[in-house]
């Protein structure tokens, strides 16, 4: 009997954005079933231990990446979704800006690395189910909840907000009417601050302002994109 049946693990989806396209976070396999082969970031939950430790701890010891805030998507059970017997899946998901973690493969990983979200591998067992399954709950979350400016620097121009939720989306946004909408809601202050060193026109800053997000939010004002 395998001792890996009945078995309770949890499976990481993380998006980033790096100002051009959304990315995912892979692992590559270092031992069997499917060695060298891509995959979310996941592993077994100890006995003892509580699912959202399970999931950062893991995230952790394949990555690098810790401390990160993570969100339950969905339980995977398909009696055959892996190879060595019947193991549960917790899926997991979360937003990060990229350029804020520096990637570190453990021993279990034989390289972790962010892949382009349009052109991602084939992922081993069900995770190219579970990726898809987090990235409907992204887009349904980031068309009427502000989470997508967790993916863009502090401050950011219109077309950076823009190409964020087209990447997300995977549709092409009118840009007048997306940048009249984003100014009506009165969630992003504009700054003093020009890009540089560019060869076009440069382009004002703006920053998403928390503080007035929720105390909008607390007197019933609904965000939609």
């Amino acid at each position: 009997m395998s001792k890996y049946l009945n078995s309770l693990s949890v499976d990481c989806v993380i998006f980033g954005f790096d100002e051009h396209e959304v990315k995912i976070l892979l692992i590559e396999r270092a031992a069997e079933p499917s060695k060298g082969m891509w995959a979310l970031p996941g592993g077994f939950v100890e006995p003892e231990e509580d699912l959202d430790h399970a999931a950062n701890r893991i995230l952790e010891e394949l990555t690098g990446l810790s401390n990160i805030f993570m969100e339950q998507v969905m339980t995977f059970g398909e009696v055959d979704r892996y190879p060595l017997g019947r193991v549960i899946s917790v899926a997991y998901y979360a937003l990060l800006k990229t350029e804020d973690y520096k990637l570190k493969a453990s021993s279990l990983a034989s390289d972790a690395r962010w892949h382009s979200l349009s052109k991602a591998p084939k992922l081993v067992f069900d995770h190219d189910k579970i990726l898809l399954t987090g990235l409907e709950k992204l887009k349904r979350r980031v068309r009427y909840q502000p989470i997508g400016f967790e993916l863009l620097p502090k401050k950011f121009t219109l077309t950076q907000l823009q190409k964020l939720y087209e990447a997300i989306l995977g549709i092409t946004l009118d840009k007048r009417n997306f940048r009249k909408k984003m100014l009506s809601m009165d969630l992003i202050i504009r700054l003093d601050e020009t890009e540089t060193n560019v060869a076009h026109r440069a382009a004002r800053y703006f920053k998403f302002d928390k503080n007035k997000y929720k105390a909008l939010q607390s007197r019933g004002f609904i965000f939609e994109v």
